[in-house]
């Protein structure tokens, strides 16, 4: 299996000032990796620091800002080498209903669930291309697909990000095969964005992280829900070519 090291180059994890972020950043550095997280707040990168070790580099910075994700970016380059993993986990889930949404309101979100990948995925694209080799794992959901009250601009951001990681499959996977691209979806958390009874973000991470390191081109494409790959529909022709070859499609799993 071809796995991401430590010698790659450093693991940049955005919105790593709390919840799985954090956790996906402690898990990097516990496993010898050079780790940059990425936050709008400082004070909160540093309690992730005192967690993660002196590993840890904080990147306090908005992701909804391209130029400043541009010039954070570069200077990660600059300090540690190109990037080797990038896992966009930054966003933000407002909860509010459309009438207490305006357009202004609606697209800020956007701007960081949505706006934030593409700015840093491109930023990272840049420093990945130099080695022909990396790693991108967008952290997605569900809600585009069933889209909870009170989460209109959330559920759109989240399912554009999605779309989002097709296409860059469609530009890219051909021309640069060692840049493994996917989606991973961690479930409902026990974090202030998640549920009180959610799946621990320390537990979570484990997975996320097992994930990222796998950087087999086969798993370009691939989506993961929590520890196992979501296998793409089957047509009807597909069925029954096999069930008449008495072939059985099974999930990959990261435990």
């Amino acid at each position: 299996m071809t796995r991401l090291t430590p010698q790659d180059g450093p693991a940049i994890v955005t919105g790593a000032g709390s919840g799985l972020g954090r956790a996906l950043a402690v898990e990097l550095a516990r496993q010898g990796f050079t780790v940059i997280g990425t936050g709008r707040r400082a004070d909160a990168l540093t309690e992730t620091a005192a967690l993660a070790g002196t590993s840890f580099h904080a990147l306090p910075l908005d992701v909804s800002d391209p130029q400043a994700v541009r010039e954070g970016f570069a200077q990660v380059r600059a300090a540690h080498g190109p990037a080797a993993l990038l896992i966009n986990n930054a966003a933000v889930y407002p909860r509010r209903d459309l009438f207490d949404e305006s357009a202004e309101s609606f697209m800020d979100t956007v701007a960081i669930n949505l706006g934030g990948v593409v700015a840093c995925t491109r930023a990272a694209l840049d420093q990945m291309c130099e080695t022909g080799r990396g790693r991108i794992l967008n952290v997605a959901t569900f809600a585009d697909l069933h889209p909870l009250p009170a989460s209109s601009a959330y559920s759109v951001s989240k399912g554009a990000a999605r779309i989002f990681t097709r296409a860059m499959i469609a530009d890219l996977a051909d021309r640069f095969p060692g840049i493994v691209i996917g989606d991973w979806m961690p479930g409902m958390l026990k974090t202030d964005m998640g549920i009180p009874d959610g799946v621990l973000p320390e537990v979570s991470a484990k997975w996320g992280v097992e994930l990222a390191l796998r950087c087999d081109p086969g798993l370009t494409g691939a989506v993961f829900e929590q520890d196992t790959e979501m296998l793409p529909p089957r047509g009807l022709k597909g069925r029954l070519k096999d069930l008449l070859l008495l072939r059985r499609q099974r999930p990959r799993r990261l435990t």
